[in-house]
């Protein structure tokens, strides 16, 4: 495994760690909290300007990055540009890549931030597809992950309107 790769897979455990902190009952103390959103920062940060060499690399790279930038909690002022990057990055690569959990994971992370109906339906329609009787972690943690967006759609949509 490359060293892009090993780095991208390595930012989206951070995230998905610090996106779960305390979910399992253990205490969140503040100094950790916070020394883990700003290493997630630097991390995302550092990996930014990178693409990966092929279409799996570059996936896995957008999907760190906007689980990344999500996570944190942080902003040196262009977190929200860097994002919105990311997702360009990942509607190019979304037309490239198999039906597979990568691609349901980059669909459900990025209608998380556009609430795009077509990146919606296009996850349901691939885990329609999968064998409900042999689903690993992943693909479960995955349907759950999509289902609490889409029951817990973006708290500030409604404002303003």
């Amino acid at each position: 495994m490359n060293s892009l790769l090993l780095r991208a897979l390595e930012l989206q455990e951070a995230a998905h760690k610090l996106m779960h902190l305390g979910t399992d009952g253990t205490p969140i103390y503040s100094d950790d909290f916070s020394r883990l959103n700003k290493e997630l920062l630097l991390k995302s940060d550092s990996l930014y300007s990178f693409k990966g060499s092929d279409i799996d690399e570059e996936a896995h790279l957008c999907l760190a990055l906007l689980m990344g930038y999500n996570a944190t909690i942080y902003d040196n002022g262009d977190k929200e540009q860097k994002k919105q990057a990311v997702i360009e990055r990942i509607c190019e690569v979304l037309e490239q890549l198999p039906a597979s959990l990568l691609k349901v994971r980059l669909l459900t992370y990025c209608y998380g931030e556009v609430y795009e109906e077509s990146m919606l339906q296009e996850a349901h329609s691939i885990i329609d597809s999968w064998d409900k009787n042999t689903l690993t972690f992943d693909q479960m943690e995955i349907i759950g992950e999509l289902k609490n967006i889409e029951e817990n759609p973006y708290p500030f949509e409604g404002i303003g309107g």
